[in-house]
C-alpha cells in the first residue's frame, strides 16, 4: 500500500482508504461477521484510514467499526462525522451549534469505544450557525484531546476559507469520481492553496462505475440509489454506455473497472484520498490493489474525454439534497 499526507500537518493515510459499505449491517445479521472480516483484511493490506459518521446505519456503523478495530486500534486512523440529522418527519436537517458539537463527539467516542477521534468532520454545513462558531467548538475538542484533526464535508470554497482561519483543516470530504468532477473548478484549487487534503467519497459512483449495474432492476427496491437521478431509467441507459467504455480501457490494462476508476482518482494528485466502501473481503482486496495500477497519459486522456464534465446523465443528488451541499 502507498501512503499520502492528510493535509500539511495531518497523518499519513493509505492512498486507498475505506468508507462505509453501501449495504446497511444490522446487529446480529450474518453480514456483521463479514463486515468485521473486511475491516480486519483491510488492515492486513495496509489500509489504515476508516471513515464513519453518527448518521450511518442509525449510528450502528460507528459501533461495528469500533468492534472491528479492537486489538488493532494502533493501526487504524478513525474519522467520523456529526451534524447531518434526520427530523421526526423524515426530512434531512443540519445542526452545527457548539453545544451539539460536544454532545455528538462524546457520543461517538462511546460508540466507537476509543479515547480520541483521529479526524472529526462536520458532516453538513449548518446554514443557521456561523461556521466560525461550529469550528471554534470543534477546535476545543482538539484542545481537550478528544480529537486530533478537523475536517468539513460538502462545504463550499468560502466556507472552507472561513473555517480554516479558525482552525487548520486537515481534509475536506466531498464526492469525487469520474462521474462527479465539478469540484475541479473551484473547491479543489482552494483546498490545494490552503494545504487541505481532499477525501473523495463515492469514488466508484455508488457502484455504477464497477459495471455491475446495467438496469434499475440490478438495484434492490429498498436501495436509496433508486432516488438518485443518475440511476433513474432515463439517465441510466446513457451512463451504462459510458461505463462500457471505462470497461474496455480497463480490460486493455488488465484491470477491473473499479481499479481503473480509483487509479484515475489517485492520478489527479497526491492530495486525493479515495474512500470506497464495501462490506466484502473480495472487494477490499480489489480496491487496495488499485494503488499499484499505473495509468499512462494516453489512458488518462481517453478517460477524461469519455467522462468529461457533463458527459454523464443526471445529478448526483436530487434537488432537495443538493440544497444542502456546497454551502
Amino acid at each position: 500500500m502507498r501512503y499520502r499526507q492528510l493535509g500539511r500537518t495531518g497523518p499519513r493515510v493509505s492512498a486507498i482508504s475505506m468508507g462505509r459499505g453501501s449495504q446497511p449491517v444490522k446487529f446480529g445479521d450474518p453480514l456483521e461477521k463479514e463486515f468485521h472480516e473486511t475491516i480486519r483484511r483491510a488492515l492486513d493490506l495496509g489500509i489504515n484510514f476508516f471513515d464513519s459518521s453518527d448518521a450511518y446505519w442509525n449510528t450502528r456503523h460507528e459501533v461495528l467499526l469500533g468492534r472491528a478495530v479492537q486489538g488493532r486500534r494502533h493501526k487504524a486512523l478513525i474519522a467520523t462525522k456529526f451534524g447531518n440529522i434526520d427530523l421526526p418527519d423524515g426530512r434531512k436537517a443540519t445542526n452545527g451549534k457548539p453545544e451539539y458539537v460536544f454532545q455528538c463527539c462524546d457520543a461517538s467516542l462511546k460508540r466507537l469505544g476509543i479515547d480520541v477521534i483521529d479526524v472529526y468532520y462536520l458532516h453538513r454545513v449548518d446554514p443557521n450557525t456561523p461556521i466560525e462558531e461550529t469550528v471554534g467548538a470543534m477546535s476545543r475538542l482538539v484542545e481537550q484531546g478528544k480529537v486530533r484533526y478537523l475536517g468539513l464535508c460538502e462545504a463550499g470554497p468560502n466556507t472552507v476559507r472561513r473555517a480554516h482561519k479558525v482552525h487548520p483543516l486537515a481534509a475536506l470530504q466531498t464526492e469525487y469520481s469520474l462521474w462527479a468532477r465539478d469540484c475541479e473548478a473551484e473547491i479543489l484549487p482552494v483546498c490545494r492553496k490552503l494545504g487541505i487534503a481532499y477525501v473523495a467519497y463515492a469514488p466508484l459512483g455508488r457502484g455504477l462505475l464497477t459495471g455491475n449495474i446495467k438496469t434499475v432492476d440490478d438495484i434492490p427496491e429498498s436501495d436509496r440509489r433508486r432516488k438518485h437521478p443518475r440511476f433513474h431509467p432515463e439517465n441510466l441507459t446513457r451512463n451504462v454506455e459510458l461505463v462500457a467504455q471505462l470497461g474496455a480501457i480497463a480490460a486493455d490494462m488488465g484491470a477491473t473497472n473499479a481499479q481503473l476508476a480509483l487509479a484515475w482518482l489517485l492520478a489527479q494528485g497526491d492530495d486525493i484520498v479515495p474512500i470506497p466502501g464495501t462490506n466484502h473481503v473480495r472487494n477490499v482486496e480489489q480496491n487496495a490493489a488499485a494503488a499499484d495500477v499505473e495509468v499512462t497519459d494516453d489512458e488518462l486522456r481517453r478517460l477524461n474525454q469519455v467522462f468529461a464534465i457533463g458527459a454523464g446523465a443526471g445529478e448526483r443528488y436530487g434537488p432537495t439534497v443538493l440544497k444542502g451541499v456546497g454551502l
